[in-house]
């Protein structure tokens, strides 16, 4: 199983690769979509890098709910442990 600083260290990582930002700017209360700059296509391609990186699908509502990257590490730390 993965470490809580593992995970967020790799999906901090694979964020600042796929989306071109500083990793310095992902922090746990920044906005993700306005760190990442993500419009409706963005967020594609962000489900496939989640996707390829830990073998879960997400679905589009299951954005509803994360607006920071805190949000974003727990439900990907809520999916990976399920």
């Amino acid at each position: 199983m993965m470490q809580q600083n593992e995970m967020i260290d790799r999906i901090n990582t694979f964020l600042a690769n796929e989306f071109e930002v500083e990793v310095e700017k992902i922090t746990s209360d920044a906005n993700l979509r306005e760190t990442l700059q993500l419009d409706s296509l963005d967020y594609i391609d962000l489900v496939v890098v989640v996707e390829n990186n830990f073998g879960f699908r997400m679905k589009a509502e299951d954005f509803k709910g994360i607006h920071t990257f805190q949000d974003f590490y727990a439900y990907v730390n809520q999916r990976i442990g399920s």
